[in-house]
């Protein structure tokens, strides 16, 4: 598995980011805009929405 850093996200990838905890945690991008990202934690809970510039570190993963 390859991982890039600081690419533009699209619908459908798979990313980890750091959390305020400074845990790492994966999840699936449901919806990305220049302004805005929808991101599912698939950990049984409620996806949620980040402005773009808020996330400001992730790895993509490049299956």
């Amino acid at each position: 598995m390859v991982t890039m850093l600081m690419e533009k996200l699209s619908t459908g990838d798979v990313i980890e980011v750091t959390t305020r905890t400074d845990e790492a945690m994966t999840a699936l991008v449901l919806l990305a805009t220049d302004q805005f990202v929808i991101l599912d934690p698939c950990d049984g809970t409620t996806p949620f929405v980040l402005q773009s510039s808020e996330l400001v570190g992730y790895r993509k993963f490049d299956g």
